[in-house]
């Protein structure tokens, strides 16, 4: 892969013990080879994250804290704006994105032309059975009404151009529909199997309950935006 410019925007929510060795993977996967910026958001945890982030001294590094919890999809959008580069990667703090599958995903999205976005989709999935099971519920009910085509659009990784999706207005849940809402203004969503690790610390901050019945809602509400868009 030739030298690209890009950045990684990671939000996390009480990591302390993931998302330093996260940061050194990321350094080791692209060394040398490419110039980017980390770009992470801290949506208000109350462990040690910003501290130990605060802490750090790579030069690429840049932290922004909120001052109250906004939530994934907020904390996403917010890094994007910030970003230096147009380029941009996503993933999620507590480690079970694997950096290495990072050069691959950067390889399909610069391949022919970058008018694209690129989602990673989980293989060998290290989570428990309920929460797969249900992952693969709402993936089947949001496909079937929005035929994004997306068999896992929470995976967090995922590579597009910064424009595409400040084109998009913000809503509360906006992380979960990309794949529908790039696919809404033409641009064509890609998707490439990624490996997937267990949590080592901490445990998942969203769950089933705290999203269902808002999930429902947010389908609908995509699935409206992108007929008007249509029209």
């Amino acid at each position: 892969m030739n030298k690209k410019n890009f950045s990684i925007v990671i939000p996390v929510l009480n990591e302390e013990n993931n998302i330093l060795k996260l940061i050194n993977e990321i350094h080791n996967v692209f060394n040398d080879q490419n110039e980017f910026q980390i770009l992470i958001i801290d949506d208000c945890s109350i462990d040690d994250t910003f501290k130990k982030l605060s802490n750090l001294n790579y030069h690429n590094i840049k932290v922004i804290k909120n001052e109250i919890n906004m939530g994934q999809s907020y904390s996403i959008y917010r890094g994007v704006e910030n970003a230096k580069y147009n380029t941009i990667i996503t993933m999620d703090g507590d480690g079970q994105n694997n950096p290495k599958d990072l050069p691959l995903l950067l390889n399909h999205y610069y391949k022919d032309n970058n008018k694209k976005i690129i989602c990673g989709i989980r293989k060998n999935r290290q989570d428990n059975m309920f929460k797969i099971f249900c992952s693969k519920l709402a993936n089947n009910i949001r496909n079937i009404i929005l035929n994004d085509g997306c068999s896992d659009t929470g995976c967090a990784l995922k590579v597009f151009d910064k424009k595409y999706l400040l084109s998009i207005d913000y809503f509360d849940g906006l992380h979960r529909f990309l794949p529908a809402l790039f696919k809404g203004i033409d641009i064509l969503p890609v998707y490439v199997d990624v490996s997937h690790r267990p949590r080592i610390y901490g445990n998942s901050k969203y769950g089933l309950m705290n999203r269902m019945f808002k999930g429902i809602y947010d389908i609908h509400y995509v699935y409206r935006v992108n007929k008007k868009k249509k029209k």
